[in-house]
């Protein structure tokens, strides 16, 4: 078992699953990621009603049944664990919501901005994690993250919106450092209300964890993503 700089395995290691916690963490792991893309469908959806064109609206319900097209690899691995889907789900329920209800996009362009931003940061948060997990984990993880071409469509929309009216890329910008605050605030949560993940990070006798050092560099290489984000869409970080 090998480890890089900052602790990711970067083997596979078939008996982790022997660590009661360890499976726990997976679980819990695994349950965020699916009611995660519930909800990304959910709200694409939500986001459909809301396109100015019959082409944008088609573009946006295509992207929708991707993202609801992940739910069932990850249930599948679930099942595999001897974990019920549903139930790994329920605990992030409350913390997923809250986030979406104090993000609500006032219009398209909010709405845009929100699931290229929002689910770009969380789903960078959760490849940092997956690093430290045996392969057949992390590769799953890694492929149900893939973008479903919902990028290249926010960065297209929203530049060309910002070309036309300067004054939109002002109020798209604080938008997007508040998305920054709030989904810091949603994962700070979910890691304190689940033992077995901050466990995970920590390490243990089989596996490295994160010092504070290494802590410290994943949120920045968080911070540092999202602010490439932001350029990209062509507003400030």
């Amino acid at each position: 078992m090998t480890a890089s700089t900052d602790g990711a395995l970067e083997d596979d290691v078939p008996v982790a699953f022997q660590d009661p916690g360890y499976r726990e963490a997976v679980v819990d792991l695994l349950g965020v990621i699916a009611y995660g893309e519930i909800s990304a469908f959910e709200r694409l959806a939500e986001d459909a009603k809301l396109a100015p064109t019959l082409e944008d609206k088609v573009a946006i319900a295509a992207m929708a049944s991707a993202e609801f097209g992940k739910v069932a690899l990850l249930h599948e691995r679930l099942t595999d664990l001897g974990a019920d889907p549903f139930a790994a789900m329920a605990p992030f329920r409350g913390a997923i919501d809250l986030f979406h209800e104090h993000t609500r996009p006032a219009d398209w362009y909010e709405g845009l901005v929100k699931a290229y931003v929002g689910d770009g940061l969380a789903n960078d948060f959760y490849r940092e994690i997956a690093a430290y997990l045996d392969t057949a984990t992390r590769d799953l993880i890694v492929s149900s993250l893939e973008d479903t071409g919902h990028s290249a469509f926010a960065i297209d929309r929203v530049r060309a919106a910002i070309v036309a009216d300067h004054r939109l890329g002002g109020r798209l910008a604080l938008w997007g450092r508040r998305l920054m605050g709030e989904a810091l605030t949603q994962g700070q949560r979910v890691a304190a209300e689940r033992d077995a993940l901050s466990a995970l990070l920590a390490g243990g006798v089989d596996r490295p964890g994160l010092d504070l050092a290494a802590i410290g560099r994943m949120f920045t290489r968080l911070t540092d993503r999202h602010a490439e984000r932001m350029a990209e869409l062509g507003l400030a970080s």
